[in-house]
């Protein structure tokens, strides 16, 4: 089965490269670095041994900050080769870690062909591979198996949904999950659902992003832009996706706003324009943060539209109650941990079914609020900003939610610590995988 999805990347390249200029033309960002998706890179290798950390896009980099820090401690003979499916993801990658160089490397990594990922390998030489979250593809995982390099799959998450989709493919999943020396799960459902996927060596470790602390610099940050909007009250939409936008604008249009601030942080920063062209048709009085600068907004400003990069800490710094959006349509929802991280009550919509456990947890607690349709998440968010009590009920809930579920990160590097990787693989590692294609 591998071999026909080897086939399968092949024949599509044409088009996957066209796509990639495609998208460049709002993001040049994808027109870069061509050669090293297609396992070509001039990067040397680095003298020192690597470990390899693998971040798909912006989410997966940032939660991987606690354990790239807790990589860089550990082993400091070490470099960390951090690689990326996306622009958005690299440029993350060089904020985050850029004070790290040169022990910190990015590059793409290559797709998912034998021939790719095997060169990939071959040159850098990792000694260790750490895939974040969901990132298991095929053929890296079964050439590393061929190369005798380990493979940790961290902080690992999986719906029922996605459960179901990869037993559409049992034979080349499985083969990948064999794969893996070892799984740190965020929950007993994640572990159990991996399980049954073939994974073996799983353990529930928690999920590294309550470990992320709120960096000083974006907080400072969030109160320059508090004092920027002044004392109305703000209410965040945060990592909203294609078709949410338009219903949130569509059920604000019934709602009173009284004095209050609908700021809108959409997830894809190719999707800004389009974001701000719904708002403006729709004749809300809007101001962009990439145009406003230091300047006061406007009083008649209806709505901020957050039209920046790696500024979502200072959005949540700056509102009083937090939106997280890919809830309100069957998307699966986005993680609310750093929202609860620095103290904001939550609202989620029905659909998070990427993220239940926490997001199920959160409501317990008392941190989150559950809304069924853009119309109620407004209605619900307004009477908030107006209960002063309740909203300071929820928010220390929300901080105590968030550290309540410290620790993963330390849990995580002990797992990650009885792979021998120094030495020769462990009998569980090596595997008759067949030729990759």
């Amino acid at each position: 089965m591998r071999l026909f999805y080897s086939m399968a990347w092949w024949l599509a390249l044409p088009l996957v490269l066209m796509r990639l200029w495609w998208r460049g033309r709002k993001e040049p960002g994808y027109r870069q670095h061509l050669a090293e998706r297609l396992g070509f890179y001039k990067v040397v290798p680095a003298v020192q041994q690597t470990i390899w950390v693998h971040a798909v896009s912006v989410g997966e980099t940032r939660a991987a900050q606690p354990l790239m820090e807790a990589l860089l401690a550990a082993y400091p003979d070490h470099i960390i080769l951090l690689t990326h499916m996306t622009p958005t993801g690299r440029a993350a990658g060089r904020e985050l870690f850029g004070k790290y160089a040169p022990r910190v490397r990015q590059c793409y990594l290559p797709y998912d062909t034998g021939w790719m990922t095997g060169r990939f390998i071959r040159h850098f030489a990792p000694r260790l591979c750490v895939l974040m979250e969901t990132e298991v593809w095929p053929n890296a995982v079964a050439q590393c198996v061929k190369h005798r390099v380990p493979v940790a799959l961290v902080n690992a998450r999986l719906s029922e949904r996605s459960l179901k989709k990869a037993h559409k493919f049992a034979g080349l999943i499985t083969e990948a999950a064999h794969g893996l020396t070892c799984v740190a799960a965020q929950t007993e459902a994640d572990a159990a659902r991996l399980r049954q996927l073939g994974a073996r060596h799983v353990q529930v470790t928690g999920s590294i992003k309550f470990d992320v602390a709120p960096p000083d610099a974006a907080l400072f940050k969030g109160a320059e832009l508090r004092v920027q909007i002044g004392n109305r009250p703000v209410l965040l939409c945060a990592s909203t996706r294609e078709g949410e936008e338009a219903l949130i604008l569509d059920a604000l249009a019934e709602v009173e706003l009284a004095n209050a601030l609908l700021v809108i942080v959409p997830r894809h920063p190719q999707r800004f324009d389009e974001v701000a062209r719904m708002i403006t048709a729709r004749n809300f009085t809007m101001v962009r943060r990439s145009a406003s600068k230091h300047a006061a907004l406007p009083s008649n400003a209806q709505v901020l539209l957050g039209d920046s990069m790696g500024e979502m800490f200072a959005y949540f710094a700056a509102c009083d109650v937090a939106f997280i959006g890919g809830s309100l349509l069957p998307l699966g929802g986005q993680n609310l941990i750093e929202a609860c991280a620095v103290g904001k009550p939550v609202l989620v919509g029905p659909h998070t079914f990427n993220f239940s456990a926490v997001s199920d947890d959160a409501i317990a607690a008392g941190a989150a609020l559950r809304v069924p349709d853009a119309g109620a998440m407004l209605q619900e968010a307004m009477r908030l900003l107006q209960a002063k009590t309740e909203r300071a009920g929820m928010a220390a809930k929300a901080t105590a939610f968030a550290q309540q579920y410290r620790g993963a990160t330390a849990r995580t590097m002990v797992l990650i610590q009885s792979v021998p990787f120094l030495g020769a693989p462990a009998d569980h590692c090596k595997s008759d995988l067949p030729k990759s294609a």
